[in-house]
């Protein structure tokens, strides 16, 4: 299999998964992320996987505060050069071309690395972000809960990773906040001297760690880049105790990080998996996923689909 994404064995041997480092791809080519095929996904995509709002955000963004735009998916695809926009296509796994990308991608690593399969090399629940941004265009501060290999595809980005190894940036609470309300944090400037700085061009790529912040910037073209995904047992296990102790903590009931108390923590996992038995399959209606996820993080969480219905409104 070709190598479609280019990992150093050294690199991963001593950093993986524990430490950003650079890759390169050979994505850069691939027919299925050209702004052509980005334009069709987005006709599949259901809405609420479309996330979409101004490229003006700041590097701190109050989530209840993001600029929209008066602008469709399509429009921003069709005008991205001037849209002023950021929007990202989530769960492009759902569709089989891309879930067939997606799962090339991390097998050409794991075979590089000596794993005969993406479950060897603990590959598991693979998802893929797909990010259409404007010139100038920032992405908030934030951090993500899963492990990820993030490629340039096409204009230039920096690229902003910062060490939290010893939980200085972000704590627990912060942690637990991100995964089960909304990502972004809060950024100062006394964190710089602690990032991994990466100016990347097409070709060109990093490996974001499970709750490593980062923030992101464009340059002066319009840029797409895809996050290949990943979650590991341990990880699920770890987002599932940030689930629990939220749920809790909301009740009045205060909690301890993961980790702290194993014989509990098995018990709130356990419970946990039992509600996703229950919810997974209302998960299927993109209605019912929006009410979900109101339920759960607010009416603000829909925030994107306000600008959806604002730009389809006729003009008067």
């Amino acid at each position: 299999m070709t190598a479609i994404l280019k990992v150093e064995r050294s690199e991963f041997e001593t950093l993986f998964p524990n430490k950003p480092f650079r890759i390169t791809h050979a994505l850069t080519d691939e027919p299925l992320l050209t702004l052509g095929a980005i334009l069709e996904l987005v006709k599949k995509m259901p809405g609420d996987r479309i996330e979409y709002n101004s490229g003006k955000a700041g590097v701190t963004q109050d989530p209840k505060a993001t600029p929209l735009v008066d602008l469709t998916p399509e429009e921003i695809v069709k005008q991205v050069e001037t849209a002023g926009a950021w929007m990202v296509l989530k769960r492009i796994e759902i569709v089989s071309e891309y879930k067939m990308l997606l799962e090339n991608a991390l097998l050409s690593v794991a075979r590089s690395q000596g794993y005969a399969s993406l479950k060897a090399a603990g590959f598991s629940d693979v998802q893929g972000f797909l990010f259409v941004s404007s010139p100038n265009s920032t992405t908030p501060f934030h951090l993500d809960s899963e492990d990820n290999f993030f490629a340039q595809i096409h204009g230039d980005k920096q690229f902003n990773i910062f060490d939290n190894d010893d939980r200085g940036i972000a704590n627990e609470d912060q942690i637990e906040h991100c995964i089960t309300k909304h990502r972004n944090m809060t950024y100062d400037e006394a964190f710089q001297p602690r990032a991994m700085e990466n100016e990347l061009k097409p070709g060109e790529g990093v490996f974001v760690p499970y709750l490593w912040p980062h923030y992101i910037r464009t340059r002066d073209t319009y840029s797409i880049s895809i996050a290949i995904t990943w979650k590991t047992r341990s990880v699920q296990r770890r987002n599932r105790l940030y689930v629990a102790n939220a749920m809790l903590r909301d009740r009045g009931f205060a909690q301890k990080a993961p980790g702290v108390n194993p014989a509990w923590d098995a018990a709130k996992v356990a419970f946990i998996r039992a509600g996703e038995a229950i919810v997974s399959p209302l998960r299927k209606s993109e209605g019912l996923r929006k009410a979900i996820r109101s339920l759960v993080l607010g009416k603000n969480a829909n925030y994107y689909y306000k600008g959806r219905k604002k730009a389809a409104e006729p003009a008067e």
